[in-house]
């Protein structure tokens, strides 16, 4: 993970959906809807949606894209993701 991508998010810490934000699985991947600012986000890669649900389970972000199957060496396209989802308040440190 480059040192740009991985400083503009800490993927070090616990992270969860933020509690006004609903999941919804659909066929191309899945709706984020955060109730309190009414931003909907479209996720259209299946990997991150798994990553975001299985937030839960691993004590940190790395470990979530790890248990993912993403390399360490191919995490940045995920990261800068989860850091656009972070931006917008739909993730939020544990």
């Amino acid at each position: 993970m480059t040192a740009a991508v991985q400083g503009a998010l800490d993927v070090d810490v616990p992270w969860a959906l933020h509690p006004q934000v609903a999941l919804r699985p659909e066929s191309f991947g899945a709706l984020l809807y955060h109730f309190g600012t009414r931003k909907l986000s479209f996720l259209k890669n299946r990997t991150i949606v798994a990553i975001i649900e299985s937030f839960p389970d691993h004590p940190d972000m790395r470990a979530a894209i790890a248990a993912a199957g993403i390399t360490e060496s191919g995490s940045a396209p995920y990261v800068k993701a989860l850091a656009t989802l972070a931006d917008s308040k739909m993730i939020t440190p544990r």
